[in-house]
């Protein structure tokens, strides 16, 4: 679970009561609006209540399940926006001309805005503390069971226009599944990161391999006969035993496997040297060659 710093904590608590102050001021406004219509303070009070109180009734309820680890149900969703709209239009219909309209209308906003915002970043305090976004399973959720409803469909309906769609609507879905799910997109970063490591590591040693040097060749004639004596340097060395093409191959890509297995990265150059006495060079065209039958 991850924890909120000092820093975060001094922020948020700022933005928070910023977003409280901004609600008690158009509470305040909308209430003054229309007692001033009216004449009646328990009237404005109800209008107060009904518009931006509704709103930020539903902003706490679905901040309350989002700390129980559950998603919003669809009415506190739908609530969350129809009500300051609701809001917005009885200060229209109270105005007595334009300029009144657009200030009644605007006047309940300042509270519904800040219900919703505080509702918003409480949401995504739990989604930091505890990485689990209730919301964005429960899209996810309704994606696949969607996904695999129309895949059904297009798979088994008799009706071949009804396919098509289903088919059609299956390829639209398919572009919601995994959004907004973070545990996701940090898996996929890391298989991904691991395959551009593997592959950078291979075109690095392709590109700046450098091949051992040979051993230098010595040759004296003696006399006028045309023989070659010929000696190498490093006399006493053993030189292996090279084992055939197909071969070299098999125990290469088994080495390979066996690294994959036990450091989960590929075989590096250094060990197919070490294992098949080759220079550099020769073990990065094999490498490669073993890199490349995997991905194909």
């Amino acid at each position: 679970m991850n924890a909120l710093s000092r820093e975060q904590k001094t922020v948020l608590s700022i933005a928070g009561a910023l977003m409280l102050a901004t609600g008690v001021v158009g509470g305040y406004g909308t209430y003054a609006n229309i007692k001033a219509e009216f004449g009646r303070g328990a009237t404005a009070a109800g209008m107060v209540a009904a518009g931006e109180g509704a709103t930020l009734v539903l902003a706490l309820v679905m901040v309350g399940v989002t700390l129980l680890g559950q998603a919003a149900p669809a009415p506190v969703r739908i609530g969350l926006w129809l009500a300051p709209v609701v809001a917005s239009v009885v200060g229209l219909s109270v105005a007595d001309d334009g300029t009144e309209a657009v200030i009644y209308g605007v006047s309940p906003m300042g509270m519904c805005v800040a219900a919703e915002g505080l509702g918003f970043l409480a949401r995504r305090i739990v989604v930091y503390r505890t990485g689990t976004d209730a919301e964005a399973q429960r899209r996810n959720a309704e994606a696949v069971q969607q996904l695999a409803y129309h895949r059904a469909v297009a798979d088994g309906h008799p009706d071949d226009k009804v396919r098509g769609k289903a088919e059609k609507a299956a390829w639209k879905l398919a572009r919601k599944v995994g959004v907004g799910d973070l545990e996701l997109g940090s898996r996929l970063v890391a298989v991904q990161r691991e395959r551009l490591t593997g592959g950078a590591d291979a075109a690095l040693a392709g590109m700046f391999g450098t091949a051992v040097a040979r051993p230098e060749m010595t040759g004296e004639v003696t006399g006028e006969v045309s023989e070659v004596t010929i000696a190498r340097a490093d006399t006493g060395r053993t030189e292996p035993v090279m084992p055939p093409v197909a071969e070299l191959r098999k125990r290469a890509r088994k080495l390979h496997r066996e690294a994959v297995r036990s450091t989960r990265r590929p075989v590096t150059i250094k060990a197919l040297q070490d294992a098949f006495g080759l220079s550099r060079r020769e073990a990065t065209e094999l490498r490669r060659e073993v890199l490349g039958e995997e991905r194909s």
